[in-house]
């Protein structure tokens, strides 16, 4: 059975001429909006991701560069090793007792990373030395020796035995640690202040 709108004729969207009582008197959607027609190029938004015409003539970004990734490995080992060993010898003082030598490990971490990252800063840009520098310590040495996933991972098993000193260990690193860091970034301006002196 026939839908009874069927015999009623349609437009057909592909005439032109009838789609639109503008397109008979050659006044089409471009006619309509004039300023969809040509776009000034001058004005549009310069492209910041640094893809001009000296692109192919640009570096590769560090995190694709061997030697780079390979610092970042070896400073990497050599943090989670210092770490690894450090726990090992100042290991909780009981079963569920507080990591303190994790709580350490984090805060003073924290304190040396921006030490670090603010002294090399202020000496130019992240270029050569001071780059292979900041990769190798900061993100290597630092990133392995500093340790969130146990900081959480502590922080679960204390929360067995107790929540307050769960909550205090966690809130505690975090906020201390924080405070570290901007304590590092102070130190290394009041250094680089004397060294210019």
């Amino acid at each position: 059975m026939e839908h009874p709108d069927r015999n009623k004729e349609e437009p057909d969207l592909h005439d032109h001429a009838g789609a639109h009582p503008d397109a008979a008197q050659g006044r089409g959607w471009h006619s309509q909006f004039p300023e969809r027609q040509q776009i000034d190029t001058a004005q549009l938004p310069v492209d910041i991701d640094g893809a001009d015409d000296n692109a192919a003539d640009a570096p590769p970004p560090a995190h694709v560069q061997w030697r780079y990734v390979a610092l970042i490995a070896a400073g990497g080992a050599a943090g989670t090793g210092l770490r690894q060993g450090l726990s090992l010898l100042f290991p909780p003082p009981e079963e569920a007792g507080v990591p303190y030598i994790i709580a350490g490990i984090n805060i003073s971490g924290a304190f040396v990373l921006g030490l670090l990252l603010q002294s090399l800063q202020s000496r130019g840009d992240d270029t050569g030395r001071r780059r292979a520098l900041r990769l190798f310590a900061g993100t290597g040495v630092l990133g392995g020796f500093t340790t969130y996933s146990a900081l959480a991972t502590d922080t679960v098993l204390l929360l067995d035995h107790s929540p307050a000193a769960a909550m205090g260990y966690a809130l505690g690193t975090v906020l201390l640690g924080a405070a570290a860091s901007f304590s590092g970034i102070a130190a290394g301006t009041v250094r680089n202040r004397k060294e210019i002196q």
